[in-house]
């Protein structure tokens, strides 16, 4: 995605897709935008995948979220989803921009602590591990995000490196392979969604709230749902602030 330089990058941003796992971590952003849902959606009809939609300044603000799991009810979290709703999005839309927005793990020994905010600079899988030639870069997939410098100095945002992997928790494995990431922040979709954003070319940065920190001494999951709401309401925030910075500009303004 680094690699996206020439006259595209001359064009102004008119329309950006944000992928998002979860609808709370959404809801906040589709509140303030008076962003309304898609009834007639452009995805297949058996899919659960919501869309909400709407125009803010000179924008076309679309919100994907993979929805609820059709047997089980809960969220569909993780890779599979996001690669799917990104790739559906990005055929459907044709955004000029992705933002992949959601909260993440934190690690102390980075720096990270509740509630911070950051884009992330590198992103790579700490779960695909296939110790073959070649084929172990190819499991790890390490991407660098669209380079936004004067959206992080203006806005004052963290930066920081992101692993992401299908496990809420942490082996020992992923630990390693989380290190060897040079991880600040963790998820479960952000490699996901730059894989597919990459396959396509289209420019796609990745911002993050922390809600748990992983090296600390509490279970992440309880910390997750104890500080999820405060932290997607500081994302929001934070969002906000980056949708007004991009209003107007080229991606080379970024």
């Amino acid at each position: 995605m680094e690699e996206l330089m020439g006259e595209g990058e001359k064009r102004p941003i008119l329309t950006i897709v944000f992928i998002v796992a979860m609808q709370k971590e959404a809801q906040p952003l589709i509140n303030r935008l008076r962003l309304v849902e898609e009834v007639n959606t452009p995805f297949p009809k058996e899919v659960t995948w919501v869309l909400f939609k709407g125009m803010y300044k000179d924008l076309s603000i679309n919100i994907v979220c993979p929805g609820k799991d059709s047997t089980l009810g809960v969220e569909s979290v993780g890779t599979v989803p996001a690669s799917l709703v990104t790739y559906a999005s990005i055929l459907a839309i044709q955004p000029d921009l992705i933002i992949n927005a959601g909260t993440a793990g934190g690690f102390r020994a980075k720096g990270a602590c509740i509630s911070d905010v950051y884009v992330v600079s590198t992103v790579a899988f700490h779960d695909r591990r296939i110790p073959v030639p070649v084929l172990d870069l190819y499991g790890v997939g390490m991407r660098k995000a669209f380079p936004t410098p004067n959206l992080i100095k203006e806005l004052n945002l963290k930066v920081g490196r992101l692993s992401t992997g299908d496990s809420m928790d942490m082996s020992p494995h992923d630990e390693e392979s989380i290190t060897a990431n040079d991880a600040t922040v963790k998820d479960m979709e952000g490699a996901a969604v730059a894989y597919v954003a990459d396959i396509f070319k289209v420019p796609t940065i990745l911002i993050k709230g922390v809600t748990d920190i992983v090296d600390g001494n509490r279970p992440t999951s309880e910390e997750f749902l104890e500080n999820l709401a405060a932290v997607t309401a500081k994302l929001d925030e934070s969002l906000t602030k980056v949708i007004d910075f991009i209003s107007g500009k080229c991606l080379s303004d970024l």
